[in-house]
């Protein structure tokens, strides 16, 4: 038989922008109001986490509250970047700075002016980049390749890691000065295991989210939230958004969600 729907529990009304952090455990709950107190700050702050625990999600949620909200929020994956890359993609260059430079390129650091940068897989930065970015992190400044004269931009930091990066200090592999300078604001997500009570939140929350807008969403079951909440989720957040995702992909759409019909692999 489906249970009553419990909705996670508020104490105070949930901003739009930040509707996506879904909340029920203290820990979680306790985040969301410090991205709140954070608002009007432009202190750099680093997001720590294991894999798919929703840093990005928090990221957001820091811009969008924050008064540069309008302005653009811009996201550079550090593990995503080519080694030779690095420089250009986050400084810029001039045009004929380097062989295949055809055109200026601003730089993601130039394109978020006014606005926020999030860094993810800030451990995956290069050693050689590591002290332009610091450089850049302590006197707003950017020497973009094939420029003499640096450029002014006023650019919140967001970076964020899934490695201990204190460990990448110690094997000589980040640069300790950069370390410290980004753990101006530290903010830790625990991984989902240690948050049981958001399991269900969030499950419902992808559920309503996932559901097409002309259909009846599917109700989970006491066995449904038995099965979700025994499941250890090493993939964290995302996998749950997968599992659900998954589970609501063939067709018909099932009216009630149990433990037969999530998808847990």
């Amino acid at each position: 038989a489906p249970t009553a729907d419990r909705s996670e529990p508020v104490d105070e009304p949930v901003p739009p922008a930040i509707a996506e952090l879904v909340a029920a455990s203290p820990s979680m709950r306790r985040l969301r109001s410090e991205l709140g107190r954070l608002s009007g700050s432009r202190a750099t702050i680093i997001v720590t986490g294991e894999s798919g625990t929703g840093k990005e999600v928090v990221a957001r949620a820091i811009h969008a509250l924050s008064r540069r909200a309008s302005r653009p929020y811009i996201t550079f994956n550090s593990a995503a970047v080519p080694r030779d890359l690095f420089e250009s993609q986050l400084f810029g260059h001039k045009r004929g700075a380097f062989t295949g430079a055809a055109t200026d390129h601003p730089g993601v650091i130039r394109a978020a002016d006014g606005g926020t940068l999030f860094l993810d897989e800030i451990g995956e930065l290069p050693l050689d980049v590591q002290p332009k970015l610091l450089r850049f992190l302590e006197n707003g400044e950017v020497l973009p390749l094939g420029e003499r004269q640096p450029v002014k931009v006023d650019v919140r930091i967001i970076a964020a890691t899934h490695r201990d990066l204190l460990r990448l200090v110690r094997e000589g592999r980040f640069r300790e000065d950069l370390y410290y300078r980004l753990q101006v604001v530290p903010l830790n997500i625990a991984p989902l295991r240690e948050r049981r009570d958001d399991v269900l939140a969030l499950a419902r929350h992808f559920i309503r989210g996932m559901t097409p807008p002309e259909a009846v969403a599917p109700v989970l079951t006491a066995d449904g939230e038995t099965r979700l909440l025994a499941h250890s989720w090493p993939g964290n957040v995302r996998e749950l958004r997968n599992v659900i995702e998954r589970s609501l992909a063939f067709e018909p759409l099932p009216r009630l969600l149990g433990a037969a019909e999530l998808r847990i692999e």
